[in-house]
């Protein structure tokens, strides 16, 4: 794969294009193995769009689980706390330039943080306290304070940091990583996506492919029910009735894709059928978590109904990295607490805590973590104050594009470590300061892919994840 060119270029006729243009079963046969692979050797004959590609450089992470917290924590209510909230809680304050101070006029008061904070594992890292089980992995972890989102509307802020752009419409992380490492397994998606019932805001789009070939866009699976429905074959059908159904829709597209050899569109459906048929095989042992053994279950928190849904997407996470899967997306929704700040988060908070802490915990016991990137965020951070509500002070807090927490773990980066600071009362990252951009290129060095050079030619440009490049937070990186 040419990371620097476009792929939208017509390819010489190929082997595959022969043995198809036979109009035989052999031609049929030789598409149903998407990569093109030697059944005896094993050996790569054609390379397709999925197929693996050597990182860039040394790569100190290959897969990346990223954990979406919808709605944007607080980062004062998490991962910084702020013991001058405390001074200050219910003063009246307004705006002086970027900085807030304490007014004795004003509509807007600063609320302190229902939740105590305590220091946690030997590095010492902040945490709120209704992290219980997280702070058990607080030396696996390295938190970030200095990143600052450029929106502070919901979609284009979800829009920015899973794609790099506003305004939607650009590919997603995990299509940029597809589009740049192909996938592990050719049976399964790279991308894989595990949502709400309810889609983030802004929907799809956020792990769309955007202008890259559609083989790259998200698989989202179902969050209830059976993750991929229709899964097996309908009773009485048989695989072997299904290849040969699945032969003569091929012999069908390809003919139409050969009087119409740039759409692309219709080149991924084809492969789509092929991935389709091939996950037969080996998804539904992924998917089945009755499998795996009840101290497994317990760890992730399945029996427990506060922490189930989310630890069955953490577990269901683990087991496709662990097959393969490049990319898996979690989203965990309902963080924006503009008011009843300590139910909201509090809740929010003992839903996803036991989970990700077995994440962690399984991923290390199976040495997998030095290898898997995790990533904890939200779209922005909260301000330090919030305005006035019908029958009182509202406890919650308003969007903060200027500072926002986040943190990492395993996939090379800085265990058992804090990088940059916010100011005293949270309202501004001060150290180690970076735009998502520069966050956006971390994720695609700790891959071993040089933003610059991932590149695809679109709209009269080569275009780029960070959309005009972006600096290495090398503070993060071990």
């Amino acid at each position: 794969m040419n990371l620097s060119m476009s792929t939208n270029q017509h390819s010489t006729w190929n082997r595959r294009e022969f043995l198809y243009g036979l109009g035989s079963s052999v031609g049929a046969v030789a598409l149903s193995s998407l990569l093109g692979c030697d059944s005896k050797s094993g050996t790569q004959l054609i390379k397709g769009p999925l197929s693996p590609s050597a990182p860039m450089f040394m790569a100190k992470a290959k897969r990346c689980i990223f954990l979406t917290m919808e709605g944007g924590p607080s980062h004062i209510d998490t991962f910084d706390p702020k013991s001058e909230l405390e001074k200050y809680h219910l003063s009246k304050f307004v705006r002086e330039g970027e900085k807030f101070s304490a007014m004795s006029s004003g509509n807007r008061y600063i609320v302190q943080s229902p939740f105590k904070s305590r220091k946690t594992g030997q590095s010492g890292a902040d945490m709120s306290e209704p992290f219980v089980h997280l702070a058990d992995v607080a030396d696996d972890i390295c938190f970030y304070r200095g990143c600052q989102a450029e929106s502070v509307n919901h979609p284009t802020a979800m829009y920015h940091i899973n794609t790099g752009n506003r305004f939607g419409g650009e590919p997603a992380l995990g299509s940029w990583i597809s589009y740049g490492l192909g996938s592990i397994n050719e049976n399964l998606p790279a991308f894989v996506v595990l949502p709400e019932l309810a889609y983030p805001q802004g929907g799809p789009v956020n792990w769309s492919n955007g202008f890259l070939p559609a083989h790259y866009q998200g698989t989202p699976l179902r969050p209830k029910g059976s993750p991929i429905l229709n899964i097996n074959p309908p009773p009485g059908i048989s695989r072997y009735h299904q290849r040969e159904s699945l032969d003569l829709l091929k012999s069908f597209n390809e003919a139409h894709s050969k009087d119409h050899p740039n759409h692309d569109e219709l080149k991924a459906r084809i492969e789509n059928y092929e991935l389709a048929f091939r996950m037969q095989m080996e998804v539904p042992d992924i998917i089945d978590i009755k499998s795996e053994d009840e101290k497994t279950k317990a760890l992730y928190g399945l029996d427990e109904k506060e922490t189930a849904s989310f630890g069955r997407k953490c577990l269901l996470a683990r087991k496709m990295v662990e097959q393969g899967v490049r990319f898996v997306q979690i989203y965990s929704s309902g963080w924006d607490s503009h008011d009843f700040l300590a139910r909201a988060h509090g809740n929010l908070i003992k839903s996803i805590d036991k989970p990700i802490a077995g994440l962690i915990k399984d991923l290390k016991r199976r040495g997998m973590l030095d290898e898997t990137l995790i990533v904890w965020c939200g779209e922005f951070g909260r301000t330090a104050d919030n305005g006035i509500r019908e029958g009182g002070i509202a406890y919650g807090r308003d969007h903060n594009p200027d500072a926002m927490a986040m943190w990492f773990a395993g996939g090379g980066v800085k265990a058992g470590s804090t990088i940059g600071a916010t100011d005293e009362l949270g309202q501004t990252a001060i150290d180690v300061v970076h735009p998502i951009r520069d966050l956006h290129s971390t994720l695609l060095h700790l891959f071993g892919l040089d933003d610059n050079k991932l590149t695809f030619f679109h709209g009269g440009r080569h275009k780029q994840l960070s959309q005009f490049g972006g600096e290495v937070i090398k503070e993060v990186i071990a």
